[in-house]
């Protein structure tokens, strides 16, 4: 693990990640145009020995429910690294919330596994859920940082994993569960922990680690229109093809796109064909004004208004009680284009507000490496911090050596 291991960890890191009036805007929620196969319990659909990474692999599907909240059939994959047998009960589990991916083989059972072998050498079993739209869904437009669907998907791979990994002989300590995820994959962790606090008593999480997460999503919209650009525009135009297809708005595409992304919407973005940075190019602009429509950029018209309720509907940072005793760490690049900041600064204020113990906030201007993001730039302080955290509970020292990532 040498110079190329930081560029390995990047990658692996990376986020992800007009009409003149609007006269309705339906939100007729759970009224499916799909129709889903159900699974009835958790099933494992292959079982791969990986040498190079000293890791068996574990695909599997099982039940959950769609973004309708109709039942589903969904994949994920369970990851364990060589010092975990059948003689060695793991350390613990960790639900790993994966980060922005378009192109159908970036999911987890498709193989994309960068950070579950970085995470092997630790003792823990990593779990991982495609989310709604990839792996046996990956036929369907992707639920993207909807941050509700995409929580429920992890929590159900949580719970089909724990019934399937003593079938095959494994164990583990039961009292430590670390919940972790950047970009898409943090506003996913925090998802998980509200969904977990209200509705799944009998699960603790040990520690969340959520880093560069638009858990305040309407806020993000608002600033990407104010200030009128991204380094990511793959992002603001997947967001808004999935929030008008799932919480059924009915907005015809050609009120919210301008030319040519609109003409190109099947091929660059819903054919899961190309990767985010793939479609970034294609697009050609972080100007939002290059791809979307004036109504889109008009925060008083009909159209953004319709968006913003939605989109509101799914903010993180209201609207529930967080159990008092979490412990978590939240990670943000002051000068981050690709997820605002704002995110984290109303996440740790709303979490403060509600008497939360175990916050840790780490958010600053972290400067650049090797000409990337300040997004990218975050994911490696995020990393490094929750491993340290992790050693910390474990009681263990780390498993790779942290001079050969050689990132500052």
């Amino acid at each position: 693990m040498r110079q190329n291991k930081v560029l390995w960890l990047l990658a692996a890191l990376l986020t992800f990640s007009g009409i003149s009036v609007l006269t309705s805007c339906s939100s007729d929620d759970h009224n499916a145009p799909f129709e889903e196969p159900v699974a009835q319990e958790p099933s494992i659909t292959s079982k791969t020995y990986v040498a190079e990474s000293k890791m068996t692999v574990i695909n599997f599907e099982y039940p959950s429910v769609d973004p309708y909240g109709k039942p589903a059939t969904l994949s994920g994959t369970i990851t364990i690294g060589d010092e975990v047998n059948a003689n060695t009960p793991a350390r613990g589990l960790l639900l790993y919330n994966h980060f922005t991916v378009y192109r159908a083989d970036q999911c987890p059972s498709k193989g994309n596994l960068g950070i579950q072998k970085f995470i092997c050498g630790s003792g823990l079993i990593t779990v991982s859920a495609d989310y709604y739209g990839f792996g046996c869904t990956e036929d369907r437009p992707q639920a993207y940082c909807i941050s509700a669907v995409n929580a429920q998907a992890s929590v159900d791979a949580l719970l089909a994993a724990k019934k399937l990994l003593p079938t095959l002989g494994y164990s583990w300590n039961d009292d430590i569960l670390f919940n972790a995820g950047y970009s898409q994959g943090g506003q996913t962790s925090m998802a998980v922990v509200r969904l977990i606090d209200e509705k799944y008593p009998d699960l603790h999480i040990t520690y969340t680690f959520a880093g560069g997460g638009s858990y305040d999503i309407p806020e993000t919209y608002r600033q990407f229109i104010q200030s009128g650009a991204t380094d990511m525009p793959s992002s603001v135009i997947s967001v808004l093809l999935s929030y008008n297809e799932y919480f059924n708005l009915r907005i015809p595409l050609s009120g919210i796109f301008a030319e040519p992304t609109l003409s190109h919407l099947n091929d660059w973005v819903l054919s899961k064909r190309y990767t985010s940075e793939e479609i970034d190019r294609l697009v050609g602009s972080g100007q939002i004004a290059d791809f979307t429509t004036p109504a889109m950029l008009d925060l008083e018209s009909d159209l953004s208004k319709c968006f913003f309720e939605v989109l509101d509907r799914d903010n993180l940072c209201k609207g529930w009680t967080p159990r008092k005793d979490q412990k978590i760490l939240l990670v943000h690049h002051d000068k981050d284009k690709t997820v605002p900041v704002a995110n984290t600064v109303n996440m740790a204020a709303f979490l403060q507000e509600q008497g939360v113990e175990g916050l840790k906030v780490m958010k600053g201007d972290y400067g650049q490496l090797a000409n990337r993001t300040p997004h990218e730039v975050g994911a490696v302080i995020f990393a490094v911090t929750a491993v340290s955290e992790v050693c910390q509970i474990l009681g263990i020292t780390v498993w790779f050596k942290l001079e050969d990532l050689n990132i500052f």
